[in-house]
């Protein structure tokens, strides 16, 4: 039984200790508008490709019939 608690005691310790190092940095993790308006811009790149080979696939496709 002394085994169990001393390891539940130090677990509890542990995560204490994250939970205090996690308060004491609000800003951790998150992320700036840059990073936003970057991530959405290569999303619609891509996109904007997937359509344009999509679309180059489709009429190629309708040539060799």
């Amino acid at each position: 039984m002394m085994p169990l608690i001393s390891t539940l005691t130090a677990l509890a310790a542990a995560l204490h200790d994250r939970l205090h190092d996690l308060r004491d940095d609000p800003e951790r993790g998150s992320l700036s508008v840059e990073q936003v308006i970057i991530t959405v811009a290569l999303i619609g790149i891509a996109v904007a490709l997937v359509a344009v080979i999509a679309n180059a696939v489709t009429s190629r496709s309708s040539s060799i019939q």
